[in-house]
């Protein structure tokens, strides 16, 4: 019995601080189609709105509270053609008019999931990229996700988020930013084009840095289970 309590806590030790599983850390919730400020906002890289490396793409803000390592991110988007392949960046510091610091991009697959939701003639996907490997710190962070298919003669929007429903994390509400050469936008507020206090996006991120309280349990925890090793074996 003793042998069992044992290592149950080591088991609740080591699921404490190193069992960080992959996990959606953030998503500014669910597109509803049906209020009466439903919208979404070009967010496409098509043979309509067409650029370099994209022809419009919208950021959403997210707030990372610990040291995460991002793994995929996406965009839902009512639209109507069939991605070839997605573009995502990761930026800190945006305002209006000013693109901040690119942190990390890249272009790669990108899955095309129906989201079941649609409107104004369009049915919703998700568009995800996977694979990635990016460390970001503690801060606020903008990222965006475009769909690509340079032939598609249809377009794509990011559906926006107007009551957080099945939200997951922490945004600051009215800083989404919108930018397409194409357009003429310059990371402009989304506001100023539509409701957008969210859009419906979001990321997947491990928690890779665990907290200076788990540091301590940890230490403490396993000096109190040598104590019980020593117990058991000088008997």
């Amino acid at each position: 019995m003793k042998k069992l309590a044992l290592l149950s806590l080591f088991a609740l030790l080591f699921l404490n601080v190193a069992a960080y599983a992959d996990n959606l850390y953030f998503y500014g919730g669910d597109w509803e189609p049906n209020d009466p400020n439903a919208n979404g906002l070009a967010n496409e890289t098509d043979g309509i709105v067409g650029g370099d490396p994209y022809g419009a793409a919208v950021y959403q803000n997210f707030v990372a509270n610990t040291s995460i390592n991002v793994t995929g991110l996406f965009t839902n988007n009512a639209s109507s053609y069939v991605p070839t392949s997605g573009y995502w960046e990761i930026r800190s510091g945006i305002s209006e008019g000013n693109g901040g610091t690119l942190i990390a991009s890249g272009s790669g697959n990108i899955t095309n999931t129906p989201t079941g939701r649609n409107g104004f003639g369009f049915d919703e996907f998700n568009n995800t990229v996977s694979g990635l490997n990016v460390n970001l710190g503690p801060d606020t962070y903008w990222f965006a996700v475009v769909p690509v298919c340079a032939t598609c003669e249809v377009r794509a929007f990011n559906t926006n988020s107007l009551h957080a429903v099945n939200a997951v994390g922490t945004q600051i509400s009215d800083q989404q930013y919108w930018t397409s050469s194409y357009f003429g936008a310059n990371f402009t507020n989304a506001d100023t084009q539509i409701t957008a206090p969210a859009f419906s996006s979001g990321v997947y991120a491990t928690e890779n840095v665990p907290e200076p309280s788990s540091l301590i349990l940890l230490g403490s925890g396993l000096l109190a289970a040598a104590g019980v090793v020593r117990r058991r074996l000088s008997r």
